[in-house]
């Protein structure tokens, strides 16, 4: 494993600090801190619920299955969902930005 020389120290704090590097940063995060936010306001609403809206989540719907078993399934759905959603947006929005600043970065190094 080789270690990192000074030049690679500069270059990284030159692309660190660049308006490329934080619009790559900027796009990652407009889509994962939203979705983050949705997830954990859902997850906890279920949770809030199944602890204080008891006789809300023990309505029955069908047979056996109540509205806390929906929830709960639910959550496997929204999850699934939201990796499916995070994986189109950075293949459309993120990886281009990534790929071109590498590409600027791999030119600068070999020059």
């Amino acid at each position: 494993m080789s270690h990192p020389n000074h030049e690679d120290s500069d270059n990284f704090i030159r692309v660190a600090g660049g308006a490329e590097f934080a619009n790559l940063k900027r796009s990652f995060r407009r889509f994962v801190f939203p979705m983050t936010l949705v997830f954990l306001g859902w997850y906890l609403l279920y949770v809030i619920a199944s602890g204080w809206a008891r006789d809300f989540m023990g309505h029955k719907l069908l047979g056996n299955i109540n509205v806390a078993y929906v929830f709960g399934l639910l959550q496997f759905l929204s999850t699934f969902l939201i990796a499916w959603l995070y994986e189109r947006y950075m293949v459309k929005n993120v990886d281009p930005l990534a790929r071109q600043l590498r590409s600027d970065i791999e030119q600068r190094v070999t020059r």
